[in-house]
């Protein structure tokens, strides 16, 4: 939290603000896939796991991005126990029914949505106070996509006016769910918006569409917020130092010392280790390689790029912190 603030810290925190679900983790506790995803209970106990065995000093949950879009209508595959629940069909196939979307009266009531702040509960009565508590979901961005799906990208060149109203909406489910999650006690939010990535639309969309809302849910939340970008999001470094999030968290795909020199003390840098080249796929000590390499690259809160693969190695997970540990130790600093 020092970090998130801009303080000075003895050392560099090792957390992932994405999604920490892996299938070691739910074979260990019990809590697994699909069930994690709809149970208060399993979803708590296997967010702790990602920091009581894992050793990550923050716990992060849910471990999926469908929550906000069934509660809105959409429909979605439950997924299994290595695969993540996705979205089947889409709430607004036309211009029309865009329109037509409301946020439903009840939305902080509805099944997905209840669980996520129940498991709030539990997670916070279990960690106390100590233990940083971070809650994930999708942003303005990425909300307009998963009601739109493919008449996303198209209508942000043909109707940007009928994206607005989408990302309106989804500026206005972020505020009343962050400030939910607030109130039920975790200390972060993470929004994860990669939908507005240069990989996919052309950074002057960004500024003009997405980041205004961007500002719009900063400037009405009541806590501390990290915007998570996948890709390459070198293009937008700028106008996401100026979005009002305390946090940005970056993939790979980016030069993390070139990022904070863009972003200096506006914000908070986090990544940006390999979720997939590294942390799935290679040794614990190539994990300690990029590790240190992301500290030297100066990130504020080192962690993966993006969300932990479901198969990736709990040794590779522990090597995050023994990496952080080395590097203090390498330097004389500890």
């Amino acid at each position: 939290m020092r970090s998130l603030k801009g303080k000075n810290v003895d050392k560099v925190p090792v957390c992932s603000v994405t999604q920490t679900g892996t299938v070691e983790l739910m074979e260990m506790t019990g809590a697994k896939w699909p069930q994690a995803h709809y149970d208060p209970e399993k979803m708590a106990t296997l967010a702790i796991a990602g920091h009581e065995i894992a050793g990550l000093e923050a716990v992060r949950y849910p471990f999926d991005c469908t929550a906000i879009a069934q509660s809105l209508g959409c429909k979605i595959m439950e997924g299994s126990i290595d695969t993540q629940p996705s979205i089947v069909d889409w709430a607004c196939k036309n211009k029309d029914d865009v329109k037509e979307m409301n946020i439903p009266e009840n939305f902080l009531g509805s099944e997905r949505i209840s669980t996520i702040l129940d498991a709030t509960d539990i997670v916070k009565e279990r960690v106390g106070e100590d233990v940083p508590v971070i809650a994930g979901m999708i942003g303005p961005a990425a909300i307009a996509f998963s009601l739109a799906g493919e008449n996303y990208l198209k209508w942000m060149i043909t109707d940007p006016d009928v994206v607005k109203e989408l990302l309106e909406i989804g500026t206005e489910v972020c505020t009343e769910y962050s400030n939910a999650l607030f109130d039920h006690g975790v200390d972060a939010v993470c929004i994860p918006d990669s939908e507005g990535s240069p990989d996919l639309i052309p950074p002057p969309l960004f500024e003009s569409l997405i980041l205004p809302q961007h500002r719009k849910l900063t400037g009405k939340t009541k806590g501390m917020m990290i915007l998570h970008m996948c890709g390459d999001a070198t293009d937008i470094l700028e106008p996401m130092a100026t979005s009002g999030f305390d946090g940005i968290s970056i993939e790979e795909k980016v030069n993390a010392r070139y990022a904070k020199q863009v972003i200096g003390k506006r914000a908070c840098l986090i990544g940006n280790i390999s979720p997939v080249a590294t942390l799935l796929a290679k040794s614990p000590e190539n994990v300690k390689q990029e590790a240190k390499m992301c500290i030297e690259d100066r990130v504020d809160i080192l962690a993966p790029g993006c969300g932990i693969a479901p198969h990736t190695p709990l040794t590779n997970l522990n090597a995050l912190v023994e990496a952080r540990d080395e590097y203090y130790l390498e330097k004389g600093i500890l």
